[in-house]
């Protein structure tokens, strides 16, 4: 099963970065309010990156990753074809 690691540009202009199996889905729940605590008062969102992965153990790992990043770095990240 191929995971993804999704990055999400928040209305305040903040990331959010998360994991899943379905980004669609995933999305549309963080744009109802229901898909995180930090997301939901920050809606609506929008999907900047996402990166493909053969499983879930990668993904979590390149989740953490991403969040141990700069804010420079990220947007490094985001605009760049490299993976996380």
């Amino acid at each position: 099963m191929t995971f993804y690691v999704y990055v999400l540009r928040c209305a305040d202009g903040t990331f959010y970065a998360g994991y899943t199996d379905d980004v669609g889905k995933r999305i549309a729940a963080h744009n109802s309010g229901k898909g995180a605590k930090y997301t939901a008062a920050r809606i609506p969102v929008e999907l900047v990156a996402k990166w493909a992965f053969a499983g879930k153990s990668e993904a979590l790992k390149a989740e953490h990753a991403f969040k141990q990043l700069s804010r420079k770095e990220k947007l490094e990240r985001i605009s760049g074809p490299g993976r996380i």
